[in-house]
């Protein structure tokens, strides 16, 4: 049985730089493919330099170069993904949870007539039948999942597995899908570009703001605070819908979803589609002047106060404490 992962990267324009998740399914693919008593396969695009998975225990990987593929389309990709599981002959194909694999997922499990599972979050269960833990109701309960399909189709939950090395000779080869017009006849309008700062989707820790911090003028303090913990900034939908930030930060059930090791919520009262965006999260900090808030309920830590009064403070121990620990 056969093992594949698409190993996400930036757009080539980019640099085609791998994607953290990209090393963690990889982890995780070696642990599977032990089980299984077989190799792990990455199919790749536009990607850069590839040996790069071999640390984390990627056998061979097939290199899509085509310039059409620059930006994300998920028919496009997913005839890639398709195209490679036929090649290789592979009977498990393993996603991320990104937003990009999400939108494709269902078109590989239709293309290869293969049962699929999402947000997975540990390692089969069984092998023989199929089984995985998965999360369910917006990450408030968890459920198991049998997939009898010849071919299967998992999604990793990001963050729910973490990033081990186990170095592996990879062999590189070139592959070429076969990709039609009709492959794109998506037209893709405009493509947001976030340099300079770490990206929501990426990020193991992040701060995020609402209504609360009272205008985008002090979005300041929110930033310091994220530059000292090397974080993400990203915001509530109010938040967005103000003007105050763009809506590409705008995390949460109905924006982009979040299971960060750390999340500060600053000023957020904590509305259900909030918390069940960002609920996958490990640790969750809340800063809010209201002590009934609802989002407490679900905080590991709370603050009560002036956020415009404890950020510029918390900001300045914890550089004291790098200083003195550096």
């Amino acid at each position: 049985m056969s093992l594949l992962i698409y190993a996400e990267s930036t757009p080539g324009a980019s640099g085609g730089k791998f994607k953290k998740v990209a090393f963690e399914l990889a982890s995780y693919a070696k642990k599977v493919a032990e089980t299984l008593g077989t190799t792990v396969t990455a199919v790749t695009v536009n990607a850069g330099d590839v040996s790069e998975l071999s640390k984390y225990g990627v056998d061979k990987v097939l290199k899509v170069s085509d310039d059409k593929l620059n930006n994300f389309n998920a028919k496009a990709f997913a005839n890639v993904v398709k195209q490679a599981a036929q090649k290789e002959g592979a009977k498990v194909i393993l996603l991320s949870s990104t937003t990009d694999s999400l939108y494709m997922a269902p078109l590989v499990a239709i293309g290869l007539d293969a049962g699929f599972a999402s947000n997975v979050v540990g390692l089969p269960l069984s092998t023989s039948p199929f089984q995985v833990k998965r999360t369910a109701f917006s990450n408030k309960a968890f459920n198991i999942t049998e997939i009898n399909t010849d071919v299967k189709l998992l999604s990793l939950a990001k963050n729910s597995y973490g990033v081990f090395e186990s170095a592996s000779a990879a062999t590189e080869v070139d592959f070429s899908p076969t990709l039609s017009d009709a492959d794109f006849n998506v037209k893709v309008e405009s493509v947001e570009k976030t340099t300079g700062k770490v990206t929501i989707a990426d990020a193991d820790v992040v701060v995020s703001g609402g209504r609360g911090l009272k205008g985008p003028e002090n979005w300041k303090v929110l930033e310091d605070l994220a530059g000292v913990l090397g974080a993400a900034t990203a915001c509530s939908k109010p938040v967005s819908d103000l003007g105050w930030r763009p809506h590409s930060e705008h995390v949460g059930q109905t924006g982009k979803p979040v299971a960060a090791n750390l999340y500060v919520a600053v000023g957020i009262s904590g509305a259900i589609q909030h918390i069940a965006g960002i609920n996958s999260s490990k640790v969750k900090v809340v800063i809010n002047t209201d002590a009934d808030a609802p989002f407490f309920k679900v905080a590991d830590y709370g603050i009560v106060g002036d956020a415009l009064e404890i950020l510029p403070r918390l900001t300045q121990k914890l550089k004291e404490f790098k200083a003195q620990n550096a």
